[in-house]
């Protein structure tokens, strides 16, 4: 998927994992499978990344002023959440 704002396509990776880390956290808890579309999940990822969305954005744009060209949209240095 091709989007205009480069920092929109460098940030799709790392809220990805974002979703899949909370869906497999979730699963853990609940101890059965877990889908990522599950309210709790969506409820969870929402709040993971408006409490780390400012980071996310600056981590994202530190990275653009080496690399102005987003490879594919994946990331050279994964985001790492400290304040979980």
């Amino acid at each position: 998927m091709n989007h205009p704002d480069p920092i929109i396509a460098l940030e799709i990776p790392l809220i990805r994992k974002i979703i899949r880390d909370e869906t497999w956290l979730e699963g853990e808890r609940r101890g059965c499978l877990v889908v990522s579309w599950d309210p709790v999940v969506q409820e969870r990822v929402c709040k993971v990344v408006l409490r780390v969305g400012l980071e996310m954005m600056g981590s994202v744009t530190a990275q653009m002023a080496f690399d102005p060209v987003p490879s594919g949209g994946s990331t050279h240095a994964p985001f790492i959440d400290r304040a979980a």
